[in-house]
């Protein structure tokens, strides 16, 4: 099989009138006998992506017993979306039909490690194939209970990569692909309007901050066998999933559904008030220093003078809530703060005159 029927497949495909069979899973089918296949998601546009071809012509070489297949990201939208494929280049890992890998961005040292690793690795016998099971679901158990309400999303709170029905670049030529793919059969599925949806993973996060519910999240993406391995774990098919005390709650559309019946805030945990928050993290240790960084990166110079002192630290910059609340809890608009058994003691002028008599000494 050459990598020219690959493409073959891909064109039939995008000209079929249903529009539904994925193209990764043709190329799964053509290469079911071979030990790894590897895809990479490219763009003609990004330099970085010619890099890495050159990388994988290179292992191409090293590992004849391996398939490398380059796909065109922007010309197959239903399967750029389908695996999560927001940015070029990117790598997907296939055995056996099943995806076991992936690697985001131009890391050829990381491309190189990954199929090395699979390449070399054989198949589990059965025995050890049901280890290999009982170890991930051990794993799971634990991570559905690293917090009392745990999100397993695409991406992290601050950054959900899934923002939109297709990122960056890849809308417009979505379009005009699908566009061209309706008028030439007569038929298919309308996408109009879909690049304006938000991810699920962003309006799942969006809910759970409006009502205050404290939770910790996993990035699914980080870690291809918990992105697989939870959908049996669960018997969940998509992402995100919420889980309360390790019990799976569901997705957006359930969510959604405790949100309008005013259940949800009767299930998931709520974060505390901020003035709580604040009144625990001055009372954390005897003496509290809130400052720019930390006493060892030594970037402040209150800590020239608290340094021999059992001091510690918060580092501002990275609670903006923190930052910003504490200016009010204590009525001081400036940092750093020092507190004394949750009581603020002051700022640096004052620090160094209460040091004063001590360092001179």
């Amino acid at each position: 099989m050459h990598i020219q029927s690959f493409f073959t497949s891909i064109v039939l495909w995008l000209q079929s009138s249903s529009f539904r069979l994925s193209c990764l899973e043709i190329s799964c089918t053509l290469w079911v006998y071979r030990s790894l296949l590897v895809v990479h998601f490219w763009a003609p546009w990004a330099p970085q992506c010619a890099q890495m071809n050159d990388v994988m012509a290179e292992l191409a070489k090293e590992h004849p017993q391996v398939s490398f297949v380059k796909l065109e990201a922007e010309a197959v939208p239903e399967v750029s979306e389908k695996y999560g494929i927001s940015s070029v280049p990117t790598f997907l890992f296939f055995k056996n039909s099943q995806s076991i890998d992936r690697l985001d961005g131009a890391h050829a040292p990381e491309l190189t490690k990954k199929v090395q690793r699979h390449a070399s690795s054989s198949s589990f016998p059965s025995g050890g194939s049901e280890h290999l099971k009982e170890d991930l679901s051990l794993r799971l158990k634990k991570l559905t209970h690293a917090a009392p309400c745990m999100l397993f999303m695409k991406g992290t709170p601050q950054e959900p990569r899934c923002a939109s029905f297709y990122s960056h670049s890849l809308d417009s030529a979505v379009y005009r692909i699908v566009d061209s793919c309706r008028s030439a059969v007569g038929k298919g599925p309308d996408y109009s309007g879909l690049g304006r949806l938000e991810g699920f993973s962003k309006q799942m996060v969006e809910i759970l901050n409006k009502h205050n519910i404290q939770f910790s999240s996993f990035d699914i993406f980080s870690d291809e066998e918990v992105r697989q391995g939870l959908k049996t774990y669960s018997n969940w098919p998509t992402y995100p999933q919420l889980y309360v005390s390790g019990e799976l709650i569901g997705g957006l559309d359930i969510i959604k559904e405790l949100e309008a019946s005013k259940e949800l805030d009767t299930i998931c945990p709520k974060a505390p008030k901020l003035e709580e928050r604040l009144k625990v993290l001055t009372n954390k240790a005897s003496v509290m220093l809130f400052m720019k960084g930390n006493k060892q990166v030594k970037n402040s110079k209150m800590v020239l003078f608290v340094i021999s002192f059992d001091v510690n630290t918060f580092d501002i910059l990275e609670d903006e809530e923190v930052r910003q609340g504490l200016k009010t809890y204590s009525n001081w608009p400036t940092y750093p703060q020092l507190y004394v058994k949750g009581e603020l003691v002051g700022g640096l002028d004052i620090v160094k005159q209460l040091c004063a008599p001590v360092l001179s000494g």
